[in-house]
């Protein structure tokens, strides 16, 4: 199963589970209580859904790991193929200020 056909079918038993209850197909006498948080409740679900992914891609901004050595072996074969270029005839750009 994908990835959007798992989201897609739980978004349906959500949309299917809230209709109901809206509709008061099914009886609960918390949603009697309360009908303006069963109005309400989408709204509130995706400023929550926003918050949580928020809180995800600040997570993993500040716990990214940076890669030095990987960095370094980088620069390592750069200059090895700027060499090589060199050897072969190519002439570099000059580096602008």
């Amino acid at each position: 199963m994908t990835k959007l056909l798992e989201w897609l079918t739980a978004f349906s038993i959500l949309v299917t589970i809230w209709i109901a209850l809206l509709t008061k197909k099914v009886d609960n006498s918390f949603v009697e209580q309360h009908p303006q948080l069963l109005l309400y409740s989408p709204f509130i679900a995706i400023i929550l859904f926003g918050l949580f992914a928020l809180a995800v891609v600040l997570y993993r901004t500040f716990t990214f790991n940076n890669a030095e050595l990987a960095a370094a072996e980088l620069q390592k074969e750069i200059q090895e193929a700027r060499t090589s270029l060199t050897k072969l005839g190519y002439k570099f750009p000059s580096k602008l200020s």
